[in-house]
């Protein structure tokens, strides 16, 4: 029985002691904000692109109205700076009206939530010229064919066209998700603790620049990753050999 507890306490100090190891090189406090990275960029992406498709379906619409509105908006998203973007939704659009204020209590999330609406603005901006360009790749007979058939305009485009685009989207998204990925480490500005917020603030507690040493390997993993993912998806579904 005193083998037993002898094993089991040198197992709690062995993993103390790595856990004590791993704190201080800063691992666990880097790795709590590559929660944060990690979320909004997947978050950010998968609404934005969503939000892509009508706007690259506004875009193309014969309707004046429709067409200039969307076009004013992809012009304005595409022209400006991300940080300035953000800073505007953040600070500013409070300040114009109580409307814009999100009546969250946790300020982490509130952050967050500002955030999310961000880049999801900014990634729908960029992937409504990407999917315009897939949606237009695609044979104009197919079109014909569906009308032909008795299909409106709407339901070509949900069931045979958008579908078809949806393959050659893979790798021109994959390419936006990666410079999102990397764009997070903006939201260190408006204080939302991501990777870059967190390296930031062990530098100032302990005034050493090597923090940023593992910081950087940490994106480089999760870039990684996320590429290989992407790698697959286009090596599996993606209409280009």
């Amino acid at each position: 029985m005193e083998i037993f507890q002898n094993f089991f306490y040198w197992i709690d100090s062995f993993l103390s002691w790595i856990y004590s190891f791993l704190e201080s090189i800063w691992v666990i406090a880097l790795l709590k904000g590559a929660r944060i990275t990690i979320g909004l960029t997947i978050t950010s992406v998968s609404a934005g692109v969503f939000l892509s498709i009508f706007l690259a379906l506004g875009k193309m619409s014969r309707r004046i109205v429709i067409n200039k509105i969307c076009s004013a908006y992809i012009f304005f998203f595409r022209g400006t700076p991300l940080l300035m973007q953000l800073f505007f939704i953040y600070y500013a659009l409070p300040m114009i009206s109580p409307v814009f204020l999100i009546p969250i209590r946790n300020q982490e999330l509130n952050r967050f939530v500002y955030a999310f609406i961000a880049y999801s603005l900014n990634v729908a901006a960029y992937s409504a010229e990407i999917v315009r360009a897939a949606i237009q790749s695609i044979d104009k007979g197919q079109f014909e064919a569906s009308r032909a058939l008795g299909l409106s305009y709407a339901q070509t485009m949900r069931l045979v066209i958008i579908p078809q685009s949806i393959r050659r989207l893979i790798p021109p998204v994959g390419n936006e998700f990666i410079l999102i990925l990397k764009d997070t480490s903006l939201v260190s500005m408006i204080a939302l603790i991501d990777i870059t917020k967190v390296t930031r603030s062990i530098e100032g507690s302990t005034r050493s620049a090597l923090v940023y040493i593992p910081a950087m390997f940490l994106y480089l993993i999760i870039t990684w990753v996320f590429s290989f993912v992407f790698h697959k998806l286009e090596k599996k579904y993606s209409v280009y050999e």
